[in-house]
C-alpha cells in the first residue's frame, strides 16, 4: 500500500461467517509466510481498529466476511480494484444469507481489472447461476466426486420422541459418543438446550450469531482440542467447519430442507471416516423427516425411543431395518 493509503490486497477470500474466516486464516497464514506474503483477517465482532492496523502493516490476501469487508472500504482502509484472484467460497450460503449485494459490490470493482474468480458452493442454483452468468468470463465448471457418496459413510437415526423425554434421549445419546454437534433452528433454542443438557450432566457449549467473537473461538477450540463433548450450534454458525473425530451429528430441531440435511450430516463422516446421524422427531415433525428421506433416496424406519432404551449407547451398530425384518 502507498503510504497512508487503503490497503490493496491481490487476493481476497469471501466466505459467509467469522468462524469460516478464522478457520481459513489459520490455513493460509503460514502458507503465506512461506512466500513472503501477508495474510489477514477481517470480520465483524472483532475490534475494527486492531484489523486496521493489521492492514497498514501490509496486506497482500485478505480473509473476510462481506460486511466487514464493506465497513472498511466504506473507511478508505481498504481498496479491492487491483485485484488478482477472488475466491468466493461457500457461495450458495452467503446467497442464503442475504450476501449477494456485498458480493457484487466486489466483482463490480474489479471488472475493469483482469482476474480470476473462483467460486465454491455445494449448490450451483438461483442466485450462484445468475451471479456466475453474470459476471464470470468463460467459466469452467469442476465437480468433486467422492468415491463413495458420503450419505453411504454415515449411519442414519430417524427416532420419534416424546416432547417430555426428548432432552434425556439427547443426552442418553451425547454420553454414548465422544464428540457429538447438535443443531437448532434458533438461537435461544440453542442456548435453552444447553442449559437443559447441563442439567442432565451434559457438558456442552453453544455457538451462533448472537455470541462474543470470543465466546464463540473459545467453544470452538475447546471442542476441537476435546476439552468439550458438545457442541450445540444453530446452521449458519457450524457452515463449512471443520472439525476432525466428530462422532455423531444430531437435529434436535429438522434442518430446512434435504441440502440443509446434508450440510448438517457432513460434519460427521469426513475424509472418508464414518459417524451416526440422528434425528430427533417430535409427532408433528414426521412428515417432514420423510420427505428429507425420499429426497435423498433413504429408505430408514422411523422408530419411537424414550431415554431409558438400552439401543441408544450403541446407535452405530443398531440397525432397525434388520430388526424389523426379524420381527
Amino acid at each position: 500500500r502507498s503510504e497512508g493509503g487503503p490497503a490493496r490486497p491481490r487476493g481476497l477470500v469471501l466466505l459467509p461467517t467469522r468462524e469460516l474466516a478464522v478457520q481459513v486464516h489459520e490455513v493460509m497464514e503460514p502458507l503465506g509466510a512461506a512466500l513472503g506474503l501477508h495474510v489477514n483477517a477481517v470480520y465483524g465482532g472483532a475490534d475494527i481498529e486492531r484489523q486496521v492496523k493489521s492492514l497498514r502493516k501490509g496486506c497482500d490476501i485478505i480473509i473476510a466476511t462481506p460486511g466487514r469487508l464493506i465497513d472498511l472500504g466504506d473507511r478508505g482502509e481498504l481498496n479491492v480494484e487491483k485485484l488478482d484472484v477472488l475466491v468466493l467460497d461457500e457461495a450458495d450460503r452467503m446467497a442464503d444469507m442475504g450476501f449477494m449485494p456485498q458480493v457484487e459490490w466486489v466483482l463490480r470493482r474489479i471488472a475493469e481489472h483482469p482476474h480470476q474468480t473462483l467460486l465454491f458452493s455445494a449448490t450451483l442454483d438461483g442466485a450462484i447461476d445468475r451471479l456466475v452468468k453474470r459476471y464470470l468470463t468463460d467459466p469452467v465448471f469442476h465437480e468433486v466426486a467422492s468415491d463413495s457418496q458420503t450419505v453411504s459413510l454415515m449411519v442414519h437415526h430417524f427416532l420419534t420422541v416424546h416432547q417430555m423425554d426428548r432432552i434425556k434421549v439427547a443426552a442418553a445419546i451425547c454420553n454414548s459418543f465422544d464428540k457429538t454437534i447438535i443443531f437448532c433452528r434458533t438461537k435461544r433454542g440453542a442456548d435453552r438446550l444447553v442449559e437443559q443438557l447441563e442439567k442432565e450432566g451434559v457438558d456442552a457449549a453453544a455457538i451462533h450469531g448472537d455470541l462474543r467473537q470470543s465466546q464463540r473461538e473459545k467453544a470452538l477450540a475447546d471442542f476441537s482440542a476435546d476439552k468439550l463433548a458438545v457442541l450445540v450450534a444453530t446452521d449458519v454458525a457450524a457452515r463449512g467447519l471443520h472439525i476432525d473425530g466428530v462422532d455423531c451429528v444430531m437435529h434436535f430441531d429438522p434442518p430446512e430442507d434435504h441440502k440443509a440435511y446434508l450440510h448438517r450430516s457432513g460434519r460427521t463422516a469426513r475424509a472418508g471416516s464414518t459417524g451416526v446421524v440422528v434425528s430427533l422427531l417430535l409427532w408433528n415433525q414426521i412428515i417432514e423427516a420423510e420427505v428429507i428421506m425420499r429426497r435423498l433416496a433413504m429408505k430408514r424406519p422411523v422408530v419411537e425411543v424414550f431415554s431409558n432404551d438400552p439401543r441408544l449407547k450403541d446407535l452405530a451398530n443398531w440397525d432397525p431395518t434388520k430388526e424389523m425384518a426379524a420381527s
